[in-house]
């Protein structure tokens, strides 16, 4: 007399239950951050312009706002990404410059800093395009406002802007740029 399982031994019968319980292979999620992202404390992030493959990870964030310090228009695919996820947008258009706090002005600044401090709009995601020189002119304001020291800001700043770096040589008054410490006449 055959049993239910069609003359199946309770060996096979069993791997074939476990096969059947195991879940299909789902697609593999890669979490890409941002170019130069960090967290600048919690709740508030800091990099570049976040490209389509930043989104999942975006997604794993939270975020309730974003600052866009760029003057150019936010492409499609990325505001369709904010939209979709209720994320704010708060665009400051600051034209790009390799040296730090030159011609981006006051008030841009300080309603950057009231987004930043509302906590209505953490998390928060600050961006410029390579999340180097105006994201960290921004940092950098923020981290006074924490009662850093300017030495431990502009450290900040440096290692984000790696070796394109200038830094301003107080006695003499010429710049220098971090990889090879020789003066540039300006």
């Amino acid at each position: 007399m055959l049993n239910s399982n069609d003359g199946a031994t309770p060996e096979s019968n069993a791997s074939s239950n476990h096969a059947d319980r195991l879940a299909p292979a789902e697609e593999e999620v890669h979490l890409v951050p941002p170019l130069n992202f960090a967290m600048v404390e919690t709740g508030i992030f800091r990099s570049g312009f976040p490209e389509s493959k930043n989104f999942s990870f975006l997604q794993t964030l939270g975020l309730r706002s974003v600052i866009c310090l760029c003057p150019e228009d936010y492409p499609k695919t990325t505001m369709e990404f904010l939209r979709s996820n209720g994320i704010e947008l708060y665009q400051f258009g600051v034209e790009g410059y390799e040296e730090p706090f030159v011609n981006i002005p006051d008030d841009t600044i300080r309603d950057a800093m009231k987004v930043i401090l509302d906590p209505r709009n953490r998390p928060v995601l600050i961006h410029c395009k390579r999340g180097k020189h105006r994201t960290g002119c921004l940092v950098g304001c923020l981290r006074k406002l924490q009662r850093w020291c300017l030495p431990s800001v502009f450290d900040e700043y440096q290692r984000f802007v790696a070796a394109k770096a200038l830094v301003s040589n107080q006695s003499t008054g010429h710049r220098k740029t971090m990889d090879d410490q020789k003066p540039v006449v300006p």
